[in-house]
């Protein structure tokens, strides 16, 4: 663990700072991060068939029903078009990349930047390309990962408005979180070990510029712990009872007299999650399903990516 200097080198820190709050989670804290939340489009990729087979998605993956994971998919993209506002662009289905849906590994994106990564799964590398072009073609300067001992899923990469946390997970390695540190310079990048098998956004993410949600497991409470060790920052924190309903997305698409927007897997999924998530204040709760999709391996942060063509004011 630690945080990352100037030349994207992951520095050793011991200073043990608390994380704020204890668990009520209230936003409105001072000046939010800038970065966090602004956006103006979303890029998703459609559900193949082969996803529907447990071969086709993957080792040890359980078959899923087709059609309702492309409805739960194209109720995604409809709330992130009609509810928030956001310009969306959907990449056509790749019957040879069966998680191709989840693009949110293949990138990290900050301001007008985009570090395409190098996902762990030497079978999920060609997804890197179409997201890509699509990220070229919104304006984005393009970074790309040229280490071939360097691994990186988007989704192990939290992002706070202040800093970076990446997960050392069992997709992403330590020369990864060196080169979002390089690519990210004005930003300290801190990393965190993940003590399951899991990405480090299905255990916790941003309820809003001041505040971490994580969930109830052991995992995601380490998790919480060792990011209160590493940041400068005070962050309230507000626990959930179920990780997946961490892996949430705070976006601010900047409506006039419109307050940011958490997009968040509550409702039918994660009821007792969804009663949790109403202690956040000044967002706009907007719940959405994934449930079959998450037998893919899917979560809220791997199912899009969110940026902002617009100038930061």
């Amino acid at each position: 663990m630690g945080s990352a200097g100037k030349e994207g080198e992951v520095k050793e820190k011991t200073k043990e700072i608390s994380v704020a709050g204890g668990g009520d989670g209230v936003d409105g804290m001072g000046t939010p991060g800038e970065g966090l939340g602004r956006c103006s489009h979303a890029l998703i990729r459609g559900v193949p068939e082969s996803l529907a087979s447990g071969e086709g998605a993957g080792a040890g993956l359980p078959a899923l029903d087709l059609a309702k994971a492309q409805r739960e998919h194209g109720v995604l993209g409809g709330k992130l078009r009609q509810r928030l506002g956001l310009q969306l662009l959907e990449l056509p289905p790749e019957e040879s990349l069966p998680l191709g849906p989840l693009l949110g590994d293949t990138a990290v994106i900050q301001g007008d930047t985009a570090l395409i990564t190098r996902p762990w799964s030497p079978a999920r590398r060609p997804e890197v390309d179409g997201v890509r072009k699509a990220l070229q073609d919104l304006g984005l300067r393009i970074a790309e990962m040229g280490d071939e001992n360097a691994t990186l899923d988007g989704t192990d990469v939290l992002f706070t408005g202040r800093e970076f946390f990446v997960g050392l997970s069992k997709w992403t390695n330590h020369r990864g979180a060196e080169i979002v540190a390089d690519t990210f310079r004005d930003f300290a990048v801190s990393t965190v070990p993940v003590s399951s098998p899991c990405h480090l956004r299905s255990l916790c993410g941003m309820g809003g510029p001041r505040t971490v949600v994580a969930g109830s497991s052991d995992a995601a409470q380490k998790a919480v712990r060792a990011m209160a060790v590493l940041t400068d920052h005070p962050y309230a924190s507000l626990t959930l009872p179920d990780d997946a309903a961490a892996d949430c997305l705070f976006l601010r698409p900047g409506l006039p007299g419109v307050p940011p927007f958490l997009l968040h897997r509550g409702g039918g999924d994660l009821p007792n999650s969804q009663e949790a998530l109403q202690k956040l204040s000044d967002v706009t709760l907007v719940p959405v399903s994934c449930s079959e999709l998450e037998k893919a391996g899917a979560g809220l942060s791997s199912l899009c990516l969110v940026l902002s063509t617009r100038p930061h004011s």
